[in-house]
């Protein structure tokens, strides 16, 4: 073979350029090149933020919600507790009345020399006055919850009125039959005002009470009603001696043919109960709870109403005077009357003379055994 000069190249063992090095080349330094790696950012990821917001609001939200909630829960309790005040307020003035028209009745009752005539009208009035007093109630807007109890003291009311009319009537009976017992047909009138008080202190005042506490309202007061403060005028044997001192006297003003009079029986210190003793010392420890007990005997043969005691502590330079009365007493009876507040002792460690005096009845004769003195020594201490 002829070697013209050419230099043949072979390039079959030449290794062609990598796909890698054929690539376009990536923006940026590699990793390598930047240094090590970035620490991850602490913020959270965008998306985030806006839930934690959204779940503040909402916690914000029920917080107010509860605080609302408690602030109107104790507003309607504030309305609920005026609701029962008010109510009891209105309750109260009826209530009052009532038993201002029981107080009457018993003052009639027990007023000496009237006449029966005048009674019925007393009674008449007194029914009428009680009736106003059931209007007033059903006029009422009890709270809900004490409708029953409210219903139950309209009850009472109407007990009340239903009695004095019917009261009225068997007085009206008694006048015009004269039968044997007046006493047994005066007494049903005179338990059904009794059976009213029952009805206003058990089904009003004590079922009120039991209503309020259960939801927890306290510090009002539910207005008691007594009309018939002396239970012993619904007695059969009373109220036939009342009508026979109606009788007897002739409602003229003159007392009932028969012995009257009263008679002192004792004088105690309370609360100890020491008796005073005549013609003797008596030494008294002068408490601040001091009070003198005075008892009589009904020591004739006719009731007696309106008995007035005096009772006296003639100490210097002012002396004590109290006064009371008992309102009936019955033959062979003994009633108490308790003098109490009787002002400041000042006159201690030295004599002085406790006095008790029941005044003459219409018609007593004698009344020498109505009075009674006591030499009395005031100490602070035993003796």
């Amino acid at each position: 073979m002829t070697d013209d000069g050419t230099d043949t190249q072979f390039d079959f063992f030449e290794e062609p350029e990598t796909r890698e090095a054929q690539r376009p080349r990536v923006r940026g330094a590699p990793q390598a090149a930047l240094g090590p790696a970035r620490r991850r950012s602490s913020q959270p990821p965008a998306g985030l933020t806006p839930m934690l917001r959204l779940a503040g609001l909402i916690a914000f939200a029920i917080v107010l919600v509860v605080l609302l909630a408690i602030w109107v829960d104790s507003c309607r309790a504030d309305s609920t507790r005026d609701t029962y005040q008010s109510y009891m307020t209105s309750m109260k003035t009826v209530a009052d009345d009532s038993q201002g028209v029981g107080q009457e009745l018993n003052n009639a009752l027990t007023t000496p020399g009237i006449s029966v005539g005048d009674l019925q009208e007393t009674l008449g009035g007194l029914a009428q006055q009680q009736a106003q007093d059931v209007e007033r109630a059903r006029q009422l807007d009890p709270p809900g919850r004490l409708r029953e109890q409210h219903q139950e003291a309209i009850e009472s009311l109407e007990l009340r009125a239903a009695g004095l009319r019917q009261l009225q009537d068997a007085f009206q009976q008694v006048a015009s039959s004269t039968p044997g017992d007046p006493g047994k047909v005066l007494a049903p009138p005179m338990r059904r005002l009794l059976a009213s008080d029952v009805v206003w202190s058990d089904e009003f005042v004590a079922s009120s009470r039991t209503v309020m506490e259960s939801r927890d309202i306290r510090g009002i007061e539910v207005p008691g009603s007594v009309f018939l403060a002396n239970t012993d005028l619904a007695t059969e044997r009373l109220l036939a001696q009342i009508w026979q001192r109606l009788v007897g006297g002739q409602g003229g003003g003159e007392p009932a043919p028969g012995l009257h009079g009263t008679s002192l029986v004792s004088v105690r210190a309370m609360p100890s109960g020491q008796s005073l003793q005549r013609g003797q010392d008596n030494f008294v420890v002068a408490t601040p709870d001091l009070a003198f007990e005075v008892t009589i005997e009904n020591s004739g043969e006719n009731q007696e109403v309106g008995v007035e005691l005096v009772f006296t502590i003639e100490q210097s330079p002012q002396p004590i005077r109290k006064q009371g009365r008992i309102q009936i007493i019955n033959p062979g009876e003994q009633k108490s009357l308790v003098f109490r507040n009787l002002g400041q002792i000042v006159q201690f460690a030295q004599k002085t003379t406790v006095k008790a005096e029941a005044k003459a009845v219409p018609g007593e004769t004698r009344i020498d055994n109505n009075t009674a003195s006591y030499s009395v020594t005031f100490t602070l201490t035993p003796p």
